[in-house]
């Protein structure tokens, strides 16, 4: 199917969202002071299915073994998420033990029905990716998984139609590609052209905003959801920033650190549907979480951030 079926509702959708993050009306509670702050929501142009905007990637922090300081961490990092009310926890066989940890760890806490679970299919050839499919569900002991993906492309004409399959006979729910690099953006576009995706992830950040040109455009027009990878620029912004005041803008965000301002430029543009910061630390996850809340920024607001983050 290509990208010129997708139904205009969708478009419709998607400009409804932009109006809500403008004016940073998205489940924002009326007194900030009388209520506890709730996660945003937006929706997945697909079904309407309401996605909180804030998740977790599991690169690195979840690569752990049991046993260990880092692996007893993981379970307050979870919970930090659903608390906030974050359900996207995001995977790949690519990322070592990270898929069998989230599995063990949702198992434990009896939270699989809390977590909305993304993971991809990172091989060549059509049968290995099935073979690689089927690990994941048992890693992460999930019958039906939330999202499958085509980890950065690799040999997509081979495991798209297999996604597609699996997605009519209920074996996942949602279908999409991803990559973390602009020098894969135009392979990118052109399959988001000529193929009916739920979503699409990809690199965005204050440091690096190239995908504003021409894909988060298009995933608005065509109606994809998008997640956001690398919202901090693989750590160094966060790094470059620690220690420096944050500017007077941050208290009309509701913004206590420069991650969540940095996660707040990010979830400001309309066509973003969730971030995905990796961690793998409770404390870490809690801060990234409260970016969800409150107002976002408006495209005034989001120049701010960008040359005061500089």
């Amino acid at each position: 199917m290509t990208g010129s079926l997708h139904q205009p509702a969708r478009r419709a959708a998607l400009a409804r969202l932009a109006a809500g993050v403008a004016a940073g009306t998205l489940s924002v509670p009326s007194s900030a002071e009388s209520a506890p702050m709730t996660m945003q929501t937006r929706p997945i142009p697909a079904t309407g299915e309401r996605l909180p905007v804030v998740g977790c990637g599991t690169y690195v922090g979840f690569d752990v073994t049991r046993d260990t300081a880092a692996y007893r961490e993981l379970p307050g990092v979870l919970e930090a998420l659903f608390s906030a009310g974050g359900s996207m926890i995001d995977s790949s066989p690519m990322y070592g033990r990270a898929e069998a940890v989230v599995g063990d760890l949702l198992a434990a806490s009896q939270s699989h029905g809390r977590a909305f679970i993304a993971t991809k299919v990172w091989t060549s050839a059509r049968e290995k990716g099935i073979e690689q499919m089927e690990q994941s569900s048992k890693r992460l002991r999930a019958r039906t998984i939330d999202l499958m993906q085509i980890h950065n492309l690799v040999d997509w004409r081979a495991h798209l139609p297999t996604l597609q399959a699996w997605k009519a006979s209920g074996r996942i729910r949602y279908l999409g590609v991803t990559h973390y690099s602009a020098s894969a953006y135009a392979e990118l576009e052109q399959v988001m052209r000529d193929h009916s995706l739920d979503f699409v992830q990809l690199n965005y950040s204050v440091d690096d905003r190239q995908a504003e040109t021409r894909l988060l455009p298009l995933a608005a027009d065509l109606g994809i959801a998008v997640i956001v990878n690398m919202p901090f620029g693989g750590g160094a912004q966060l790094r470059r920033l620690r220690g420096r005041p944050l500017p007077a803008w941050a208290v009309d965000l509701g913004c206590e650190t420069w991650a969540q301002a940095l996660l707040k430029f990010v979830l400001g543009h309309p066509a973003v549907t969730c971030v995905i910061p990796g961690t793998g630390k409770a404390a870490h996850m809690r801060d990234n979480a409260a970016a969800g809340s409150g107002p976002m920024p408006d495209l005034a607001q989001r120049e701010r951030i960008v040359a005061d983050a500089a």
